[in-house]
């Protein structure tokens, strides 16, 4: 390096033809080039305190950076854990429609509209349907930090068959459900590890029906308290609850407040579903029946259902089937509303059968058919017996992406012998229904999508025999009899 500057500084030297000693000179630019190398190392120096400075802020500045994202993270999942636990939600149903004879006056309808239907042989409710009803179901949920929740419901029903714009006076406005539930509670172990707690007026949660007929295959439901999905094994989960339905007062016998209650044991094997209840209703032996001419009423019963539930249509094609068989015995002899007939006989027997399903047959095809089927005897009146089976079909083809071609066929067969129960005679025969409904929905992505608003044209007929049964039924009124019937209208049905 010395050597390299001592020949710079003669070089320069020579060429700028200075005058003195050669090393004068050579001493004189080796001691301003050292100055200058010295400047230079010290404007280094700083060079790289600053750029240390600069890379430490750096540092810190993504050490803040991350912290802000994090604690950023945390915020939201705070906002997500209030959003939950201040989580709200609004489901509802709704049907409305207009429903027109052939003689241009209100038609008569309704999916219990034969006689089977006072013992709940349903026909079918397309096309036959004039009334207007509306659920409403408002739902707050809680959310908390070990994972466990709480729920709320409370559900309003109304329906009225008036077509007016005001029905206040002929309004049924009703509080059909309201209760609490708790699950996932972190002190909860073992079998009831995953158990949901619930108290209130409540539906119970594993009802099922058959839509398109308007049945419950099964419905329990009332006032009272239990525990869902006890897991009693690998594959085996269980519900207990105890339910109770007013009877009212036994007026003959000084008594109030008769009440039916009913035990229930609800299992689930895989598929596979099996009920058990118990139904007991304290002194409702002394009610008389039939205001007071028929026999003692039942004061207990039982009531069992098995049933599978499909994940394919009966394993043919992709879609839903159900298949289930109830029996009942005194006060369970009512075999869809458990609990909610006070009248059956101690002797009385019933046995349903429920077969339904769903699929696509075609890419615009859609098929549902049902079969629902009882039997009962001694319900009311000893010896009495009512037999009855439906047959249902509902097909829908898809024309465009908003309207589909709704077809339905319902066939209904009857053999009933009331023994003079409330003034009702013997009597069997068949009932028919067609319906065709053109129908526009928002997208016809599925059988179920709704909402459905339909045009419809209904003809039904039935065997005149019918028109005996009772003089208070549809089919007892002068202006509607066997011979072929007509409805038309305009309904609009949806749920969310």
């Amino acid at each position: 390096m010395m050597m390299f500057k001592s020949r710079l500084a003669l070089a320069v030297a020579l060429g700028l033809g200075m005058s003195g000693p050669l090393w004068a000179a050579q001493s004189g630019i080796e001691a301003r080039l050292a100055a200058l190398e010295a400047r230079v190392q010290a404007a280094e120096a700083r060079a790289e305190a600053a750029e240390s400075r600069a890379s430490q802020a750096e540092v810190k500045a993504s050490a803040a950076s991350e912290q802000a994202q994090v604690a950023n993270s945390r915020s939201q999942q705070v906002d997500e854990k209030t959003a939950g636990a201040q989580g709200f939600e609004f489901h509802g149903y709704a049907r409305s429609g207009l429903l027109v004879n052939g003689n241009g006056n209100g038609g008569r309808g309704g999916p219990y509209i034969t006689p089977a239907g006072s013992v709940g042989g349903a026909v079918g409710r397309l096309g036959n349907e004039d009334d207007t009803y509306m659920e409403a179901n408002l739902l707050k949920t809680q959310t908390f930090d070990d994972g466990s929740w709480a729920r709320y419901k409370l559900m309003l029903a109304d329906g009225v068959e008036t077509s007016n714009d005001w029905t206040a006076s002929d309004s049924s406005l009703n509080t059909r459900q309201v209760f609490a539930e708790i699950g996932n509670l972190a002190s909860f172990d073992g079998a009831f590890k995953h158990a949901v707690l619930w108290a209130g007026k409540r539906f119970d949660r594993d009802n099922f029906d058959i839509h398109w007929l308007d049945s419950d295959v099964v419905f329990l439901a009332g006032t009272g308290g239990g525990v869902y999905d006890v897991q009693l094994a690998d594959s085996w989960k269980a519900n207990f609850s105890l339910y109770g339905r007013d009877y009212g007062d036994i007026s003959a016998s000084g008594l109030s407040d008769i009440e039916s209650h009913i035990l229930t044991m609800n299992n689930r094997f895989g598929n596979w579903q099996w009920m058990v209840n118990g139904l007991s209703a304290n002194d409702n032996e002394q009610r008389i029946n039939d205001g007071g001419k028929g026999s003692e009423a039942a004061d207990k019963g039982a009531h069992t259902l098995v049933a599978y539930h499909a994940d394919s249509f009966f394993g043919i094609n992709p879609g839903f089937s159900k298949a289930a068989i109830l029996y009942g015995h005194g006060l369970g002899a009512e075999l869809k509303g458990l609990g909610s007939d006070s009248e059956l006989l101690p002797d009385a027997d019933a046995v349903r059968i429920a077969v339904f399903g769903a699929t696509d047959i075609a890419p615009r095809w859609r098929f549902a058919p049902a079969l629902l089927a009882e039997q009962s005897q001694d319900r009311y009146a000893k010896g009495d017996e009512y037999q009855w089976l439906t047959l249902n079909t509902r097909v829908a083809q898809v024309v465009s992406q908003n309207l589909e071609l709704v077809y339905e066929a319902a066939w209904q067969y009857m053999d009933l012998d009331p023994k003079g129960y409330q003034g009702r005679q013997a009597v069997s025969g068949n009932f028919t229904k067609l319906t065709f409904a053109p129908t526009f929905k928002a997208q016809t992505a599925g059988f179920f999508e709704r909402p459905e608003l339909r045009l419809f044209a209904t003809w039904m007929d039935w065997s005149s025999e019918l028109d005996n049964y009772a003089s208070d039924d549809a089919m007892g009124q002068s202006n509607f009899t066997a011979g072929g019937e007509w409805n038309f209208g305009v309904q609009m049905e949806t749920w969310f």
